[in-house]
């Protein structure tokens, strides 16, 4: 007899737990899908917005060395412009010519691209990130160099950073290396006081690395990564332009540049050094006409 009432007390506490369980799948919670604001006629691919990136060109965009995720800044705010936007996100490789992706017609858009190389044959947004030839120096570092001071900087080889500094200081100044990260090598065993690189390659190699150095100087104007729309999609430039109107005002992009960068990435208020040659020649002159 008390097996029996040992079996029907567990037939009714399995009944119990089924019917319980059976409750919580009723009232599952499904979240309710963004409402999107931009047309299928818009897009590429319905309900998806389509981003062209290149993917050699990190930390906008690359390969994960973990696994063959495109990862990067790029791929990001795409994400966040997706979601502002109420699409799922494809991410494409358009290599370096984006251009010619949105022309072809095969993304909806196309992230960055330089402001400073004019082109007239689509839409650019606001950039989004701020880039320019700048000159590193250890976190001690306070001075601005000057073409008396005959500073030694160390640049990739055949790149526009080097051909900055011999414009700028002179040939003598160059201390060229056969890449980036020798560069900072080098100005981190005290070989060299600077080192000059594109402001967002240098300030992700240098966070990578763990090197302990700030930008101290631009070598040009600073110019800024936009996102790029074909001219006659209008309705998705509209998107666009209120997604990175969002992601720069709420403060969306200093959680990016952080993730990225270590720090919010900012350029505003940074010396720029851009006729240091010049100078010298200007006060030569002065000398042999007195």
């Amino acid at each position: 007899m008390k097996r029996v009432r040992v079996a029907t007390i567990v037939c009714i506490v399995v009944a119990c737990v089924s019917f319980a369980l059976t409750g919580c799948q009723a009232h599952t919670y499904t979240p309710t899908a963004p409402e999107q604001t931009v047309p299928d006629t818009a897009l590429v691919k319905p309900h998806t917005l389509t981003v062209g990136v290149n993917v050699g060109s990190a930390p906008l965009a690359g390969q994960s060395p973990s696994s063959a995720r495109v990862v990067g800044v790029d791929v990001d705010i795409a994400a966040y412009l997706a979601d502002q936007m109420g699409c799922k996100v494809s991410i494409v490789d358009v290599g370096n010519d984006p251009i010619a992706a949105l022309e072809q017609g095969s993304v909806d858009m196309v992230l960055g691209v330089d402001l400073s190389e004019e082109d007239t044959s689509c839409w650019h947004s606001d950039p989004y990130l701020q880039t320019g030839v700048a000159l590193f120096g250890m976190a001690a570092e306070t001075a601005v160099p000057t073409v008396d001071s005959k500073p030694q900087i160390a640049a990739q080889a055949s790149s526009k950073s080097s051909w900055g500094v011999t414009n700028l200081f002179g040939d003598d100044s160059l201390v060229p290396q056969d890449n980036l990260k020798n560069a900072f090598d080098v100005m981190r065993d005290g070989t060299v006081r600077y080192v000059a690189a594109d402001a967002v390659i240098g300030a992700y190699m240098a966070h990578t690395n763990g090197f302990d150095c700030k930008i101290i100087a631009l070598l040009q104007d600073p110019s800024g990564f936009c996102a790029a729309v074909s001219n006659s999609n209008a309705e998705m430039q509209q998107a666009v332009a209120s997604g990175m109107s969002s992601l720069n005002s709420g403060g969306m992009i200093r959680v990016i540049q952080t993730k990225w960068f270590g720090e919010p990435f900012d350029l505003s208020g940074v010396t720029i050094v851009k006729s240091a040659t010049a100078n010298k020649d200007a006060k030569s002159s002065k000398k042999k006409s007195s």
